[in-house]
């Protein structure tokens, strides 16, 4: 805090060439914690797991109305039904293996470490053309179940 900041902070004992500082007693207390709100390390092993197109595999990491990641993995030959979120950013992220994303029209494949942002409203398919599993984490702000809307294969 600078000085002005500090102003009605300070009083001068007169005649003594001191002054006091008075810092406000901040009392801070952390907001009850949600019941369902744990604070512990999550994974593959302890994550709610679903199955989706068959044979592909996903895990929610995390599933709040504000936010989700999830960790899917897609067989080789698999993909995702292309669609689009009215509300949901989504960033997908490669943990390992190669993952073609179509969002937009434009056909983009990420390798390990590499990541995409899809913005709300972009059309997107998630697919596995390689001849390896790949595993990534799709983060969503907000949730985006019951925020997908199926859309037409591009021409």
């Amino acid at each position: 805090m600078g000085a002005s900041g500090m102003a009605g902070w300070g009083w001068r004992i007169v005649g003594t060439g001191m002054t006091i500082l008075l810092l406000p007693l901040l009392l801070a207390t952390a907001p009850d914690a949600a019941p369902d709100t744990a604070i512990a390390p999550i994974d593959r092993t302890n994550a709610e797991h679903y199955v989706w197109g068959g044979s592909n595999d996903g895990w929610h990491l995390v599933k709040r109305d504000a936010m989700s990641v999830i960790q899917e993995r897609i067989v080789p030959g698999g993909a995702e039904v292309r669609h689009y979120h009215q509300r949901a950013r989504q960033f997908f992220y490669v943990l390992s293996g190669e993952l073609t994303l179509e969002a937009g029209g434009v056909i983009h494949v990420l390798k390990t470490g590499q990541g995409l942002e899809v913005p709300p409203g972009v059309p997107h398919r998630a697919q596995n053309r390689s001849s390896a599993p790949v595993d990534f984490l799709v983060n969503s702000t907000p949730k985006s179940h019951g925020d997908r809307v199926e859309a037409p294969a591009e021409k």
